[in-house]
């Protein structure tokens, strides 16, 4: 059997294109833990042992007008999440106090939304301005597809980063949504790096999609070429079209962490929604398969797991946050 490629044959070849991709994604299940070895040394030989930690706040849960076939947000799947209102720039301040207590070094402000309103722009703004004046945070913000005003507002505000995730393939997206449209979250993610913003971009794994769609996502991650890739796996939702779907195989979430670094060395490649059912037990394989951030605590609508667990976790592996 042909050896997997050692870091010194690899580095000449990073990023690594469709080809290559293809060649690795290839390896039978048997290896991953040599993949793994080789994406954790390209992760050190591009960076350091620090890892990035975030904290999402969800600043208005539910009653979303997309289909999105993963989220339980959606107004028109009958799931258990109630939709409730926007948050007041006090209930906004009081979330990033904490998880700058917590010790997270960004706080992303989420909105299930289209796009936003004015109102709700507004009130965004006027939520970051006062953060950014009292806390060493870095504020990202998801607030749906927007425009180049929209976006402008926003790193006016002080807004560091915009996360937009393209979710899968242009292929595979059509499968999963059908009231927006791929282009439309390509042309987002364009307005915000035009912008000179940080662009956050990545999508879920495990939604049924091939290892071809999962290598078309990768090519067009690295066209775009964000500053973080944030890597979700499936969390089946009752009530979404998508809630009797299987758990992904941990060995391929693995893989893909993996894939996701020889594609895009020098990028935050953050575990995020999913980690602990996926995953479980195997999560430290994920930082040592190339990963260096992670989400802390709960997600929009799902628990995550304690911070004392993901802090004792990375002091086993030698990170620093």
């Amino acid at each position: 059997m042909q050896a997997l490629p050692v870091v010194d044959e690899l580095l000449p070849r990073l990023p690594a294109d469709r080809a290559l991709l293809r060649e690795l994604a290839n390896w039978p299940v048997e290896r991953t833990t040599e993949l793994l070895s080789l994406a954790g040394a390209v992760r050190d030989a591009a960076a350091d042992n620090h890892v990035s930690l975030e904290v999402l706040y969800n600043a208005k849960k539910g009653g979303c007008s997309e289909d999105c076939a993963f989220c339980s947000q959606a107004a028109r799947f009958a799931t258990d999440v109630e939709p409730e209102r926007l948050a007041t720039v006090d209930e906004f301040l009081a979330a990033a106090r904490d998880a700058a207590r917590r010790g997270a070094s960004e706080f992303c402000i989420v909105v299930a939304v289209r796009g936003p309103s004015a109102r709700l722009l507004a009130r965004v703004i006027e939520a970051v301005k006062h953060i950014k004046a009292e806390l060493p945070l870095h504020v990202a913000v998801s607030l749906g597809i927007l425009s180049d005003a929209d976006v402008a507002a926003l790193a006016e505000s002080g807004v560091d980063k915009v996360n937009h995730n393209l979710e899968s393939s242009r292929a595979f997206f059509p499968r999963i949504c059908t009231t927006h449209t791929f282009e439309e979250r390509w042309q987002t993610c364009l307005r915000v790096k035009r912008q000179g913003l940080e662009l956050c971009c990545g999508g879920i794994i495990g939604m049924g999609e091939t290892m071809e769609d999962r290598l078309d996502f990768l090519a067009a991650l690295q066209e775009l070429d964000p500053q973080e890739v944030p890597v979700n796996f499936l969390n089946p939702r009752p009530g979404t079209p998508l809630g009797s779907r299987a758990v992904l195989d941990p060995a391929e979430a693995l893989q893909f962490i993996a894939l996701a670094r020889l594609a895009m060395p020098r990028a935050l490649i953050r575990l995020a929604g999913g980690r602990e059912i996926t995953l479980q037990g195997l999560q430290e394989l994920g930082f040592r398969g190339g990963a260096n951030g992670l989400i802390l605590g709960n997600y929009l609508t799902t628990s995550g797991r304690l911070d004392a667990e993901d802090y004792a976790m990375l002091e086993r592996l030698g990170f620093v946050s």
